[in-house]
């Protein structure tokens, strides 16, 4: 008997095991990935001075709707795992349930320092528009459904609000950077005007909107104000675009009426059902085709090669949804691809 016990059948045993032929791996067999997602190396800087993320952000305006917890954890997950670290949600969201699901996810994960967090804040009915007191109320409202002491980028929703003083506005943003309860400004609903009135006050010390969200995607191309473009280009803003798929159109997946169109998304999906929508569709289906990438890629790159995207604001119904999105931030789209698709959603 051997020192440690082993006997000669267990000693037979381990020759047998050694000399046993290791059957040969099939040439298709996927080759293990080892170490941190390729997309982790990806990162853009959002905003002069802002943190660096991954060129697509995950949102969660279905978060809490359409999604429920064990998804939505599920897509963020997925989104993780590939790389991903920018998640925007808003304090609208189903109510706040977006911003509560989010919250759960980054506590059980232990991933809140990996994740740069935007919160869009103004549309909660408890504490409605950009006000001194409702805008202070609404930040601590989000970061308690969060669960964290700050928010990476705080969006002042000014179509939610257009009475209150921008000045009083950037001074109580001032207070809540100053405090560490949020770290930059970004801006939906604002005019070219208003921005440049944003950049004198911070001239004279207030804090600057340095991220811009403008709902914008292939089919809304011309909604975006050339004046607020201009604007925005000319004070360095990071564009981050929220409705990159138009309520989830120019993912291909609907393209029928359904019974469901009385529905809010049924609504929104109904009326990017027609001429122009199915070209549009038709031209992302035969560039999709050539570069073997689904409609949703097709999408997402053509928002990444306009001038002024940082990064698409995406939601995502389920995790594979997310790896058809992720696909686009690797796609490149030649001139005659561009051409065709513009053409198609005139």
């Amino acid at each position: 008997m051997s020192l440690f016990g082993v006997g000669s059948n267990a000693s037979s045993a381990r020759t047998a095991t050694r000399t046993a032929p290791v059957p040969a791996q099939h040439p298709s067999a996927p080759i293990p990935v080892l170490g941190a997602p390729l997309g982790s190396n990806l990162r853009v800087a959002l905003g002069e001075g802002g943190p660096r993320i991954f060129p697509l952000i995950i949102g969660g305006a279905e978060f809490g709707w359409n999604v429920d917890l064990e998804s939505s954890h599920a897509i963020l997950d997925a989104y993780a795992e590939l790389g991903g670290n920018a998640i925007h949600t808003a304090d609208s969201f189903a109510g706040g349930r977006s911003e509560h699901i989010i919250g759960q996810w980054l506590s059980s994960r232990g991933v809140r320092d990996e994740v740069v967090l935007g919160v869009r804040v103004g549309g909660h009915p408890d504490n409605p528009g950009l006000g001194p007191v409702n805008l202070v109320r609404a930040v601590e409202a989000s970061l308690t459904r969060l669960g964290t002491d700050r928010i990476d980028v705080l969006y002042l929703d000014a179509a939610s609000d257009g009475t209150a003083a921008l000045e009083d506005t950037l001074a109580t943003a001032e207070w809540l950077i100053e405090s560490g309860k949020a770290r930059n400004l970004g801006a939906i609903g604002y005019t070219a005007a208003q921005l440049v009135e944003a950049r004198i006050f911070a001239s004279a010390g207030y804090p600057r909107i340095t991220v811009l969200d403008v709902p914008f995607n292939i089919l809304r191309r011309h909604e975006f104000d050339s004046d607020l473009r201009l604007v925005a280009g000319a004070q360095g803003m990071a564009f981050t675009p929220s409705h990159a798929l138009e309520h989830g159109f120019l993912s291909g997946r609907h393209r029928t009426r359904t019974r469901g169109s009385l529905s809010v998304r049924g609504a929104q999906l109904a009326a990017s059902l027609n001429r122009r929508g199915t070209r549009t569709l038709r031209a992302l289906d035969s560039v999709g085709a050539e570069l073997g990438v689904p409609d949703a890629a097709v999408a997402v790159a053509w928002l990444l090669q306009q001038k002024l995207v940082t990064a698409p604001i995406v939601n995502a119904y389920a995790p594979e949804h997310v790896e058809e999105l992720v696909q686009g931030v690797g796609v490149r789209l030649s001139r005659a691809q561009l051409s065709d698709i513009a053409r198609a959603s005139e």
